[in-house]
């Protein structure tokens, strides 16, 4: 194989399993990769060349005596740097932080070397997970944003340094900057996935994603950091949901599609006006659009409450202790989150189970919603991250979504549909997900065979 680091996650896990490829082919690959792109793209806050490839001789190893393989043998994974990782420095994106070296690894991390993974590096995270910018830039074009908080997963997926990386989200962190870089971004359920030792910014907010190059891929990741954690008090003791076999399936009845423009569609761009019309008349029969209900309004005020109160107790310290030393706007937030009333705080919480509530009977209805994941393309510069808008209201209400870079904007970077379920359903919501993609490509080849 002359470019393993091109190979999807389930293939290139395949080959490792058949002796088709070796880990550290794989790992070499993918840091030769690394080389060619790191230099404009800079995804990487901390990559050790020799200890990735320490770590794929012993995944090769194990192999050869014979040893059971997890699910990702001797796959280099990114990790977003506020996972903690005893064998990785992890700052935060923040000066505050620099030289900090836990003890021990996040839960998510030693579920990732539990599955066989190579813990490739860490991938740049925007300053302590909120909106001030790193050094990572779009691998599409330099000169835009990635997206945040999650910048560095994204960009090493979409660069082709990773086959798949590991990213949070409180807002819209995995899923925009998924969206702009054009690779599938996938947050599962609230609760699904343990946040032990991951940066906290909002125990009822903070979710863990995957970034992948397809939806398959996405479900394998996201399927080994699934699982029960007596330290995070927002998992459970439940089966295991099995999202690559059922992902990897077809649905039972064609899966009914609701299009969502949701209570800030006038901030979306005319491009993804258009771009989302000519989806749903392709979709034909299959989709319909559904308005909700008007509770909704006020989704984006309650989870800035939350967010922000949060976050002001979160980073008490980082702000009594190097205020100084933090971008403007994440004072500004930390200040407002002050001032937050705790009957206002405890409210917006309130309001939360409504929200939920209000989307059951929809879903009942629909397999999956479709929405815009962001206002439109990246947007160009590198000062802001862009608007985690249209992510919001699924983070607030703790359901599945999952990025989908179906389209192409007006200046030819990715416009990306996103794809919503219903709570704890994450398998159905990646078989309609895989079922779309299979669709739409299909009427592809129709119009290209009719032309």
């Amino acid at each position: 194989m002359s470019t393993p680091w091109a190979l999807g996650a389930c293939d290139a896990a395949a080959a490792i399993r058949d002796g088709r490829l070796t880990a550290e082919e794989l790992v070499v690959s993918c840091l030769e990769r690394s080389d060619a792109r790191e230099p404009e793209i800079q995804a990487w806050a901390h990559l050790d060349r020799e200890h990735a490839l320490d770590q794929a001789r012993r995944a090769d190893q194990a192999c050869c005596a014979g040893e059971p393989l997890g699910a990702l043998h001797g796959l280099p994974v990114g990790v977003k740097d506020i996972f903690d990782t005893e064998d990785y420095p992890t700052e935060d994106g923040t000066v505050l932080h620099a030289g900090r070296t836990p003890d021990e690894d996040a839960a998510a991390v030693t579920r990732l070397r539990t599955a066989g993974a190579v813990v490739m590096g860490k991938t740049v995270t925007t300053e302590l997970a909120v909106y001030g910018p790193g050094k990572t830039r779009n691998p599409h074009d330099s000169t835009c944003t990635p997206g945040g908080s999650s910048s560095g997963s994204a960009a090493a997926v979409a660069a082709g340094m990773v086959p798949l990386a590991v990213g949070t989200q409180t807002n819209g962190s995995v899923i925009r900057p998924a969206a702009y870089c054009g690779v599938v971004g996938f947050k599962p359920s609230h609760g699904l996935i343990s946040r032990h030792r991951i940066l906290v910014q909002s125990r009822w907010l903070d979710q863990v994603g995957v970034f992948a190059r397809s939806v398959e891929d996405a479900a394998l990741g996201a399927e080994a950091l699934i699982g029960y954690d007596e330290r995070d008090p927002d998992t459970r003791r439940s089966a295991a949901p099995h999202l690559l076999a059922t992902a990897g399936s077809e649905p039972p009845v064609p899966p009914r599609l609701g299009f969502v423009r949701t209570p800030v569609w006038e901030q979306a761009e005319q491009g993804t006006h258009e771009a989302f019309a000519e989806l749903v008349a392709a979709l034909g029969d299959a989709i319909e659009e559904v308005v909700l209900p008007p509770y909704f309004e006020q989704a984006h005020a309650w989870h800035r409450t939350i967010m922000e109160a949060d976050i002001a107790r979160s980073y008490e310290r980082e702000y009594r202790d190097g205020r100084e030393q933090l971008s403007t706007q994440l004072r500004e937030i930390i200040e407002r989150g002050n001032r937050v009333r705790a009957v206002d705080y405890n409210a917006a919480l309130a309001e939360v189970g409504m929200l939920k509530s209000l989307l059951v009977p929809i879903f009942d209805t629909y397999d999956a919603l479709l929405t815009p994941a962001t206002t439109g393309e990246a947007p160009p510069g590198l000062e802001s991250t862009g608007s985690p808008v249209f992510c919001t209201i699924w983070t607030l209400c703790g359901v599945p979504a999952l990025s989908l870079p179906l389209m192409q904007g007006e200046r030819g970077l990715p416009l990306v549909v996103q794809m919503v379920g219903a709570r704890r359903d994450d398998a159905r919501l990646l078989r309609t997900a895989r079922w779309l993609v299979a669709r739409l490509a299909q009427e592809d080849d129709g119009d290209e065979r009719g032309g």
